[in-house]
């Protein structure tokens, strides 16, 4: 009579596992979307970052030679 009773809880665990189960893959499906439109995000900032370096660059190659040294003076 033990028996049905034990097969009974192994059931319900077994529910609950599958559950569970079912519940982490979509949590994963969610982590999975959030990593993937980060990388997305990450890889636009690397080339805007990469971008402006360039223009950066640009610009500093256009500075007349010897100016490195100089600072702008006190304007008071």
């Amino acid at each position: 009579m033990a028996e049905p009773k034990h097969l009974e809880l192994i059931a319900e665990r077994v529910e609950r596992l599958l559950l569970r189960h079912e519940e982490l893959q979509r949590t994963n499906a969610l982590l999975q979307d959030q990593v993937s439109a980060l990388r997305t995000e990450r890889d636009s900032l690397k080339s805007r970052l990469n971008a402006a370096r360039s223009r950066i660059d640009a610009l500093l190659d256009r500075l007349p030679a010897g100016n490195e040294a100089e600072t702008p003076k006190d304007s008071r």
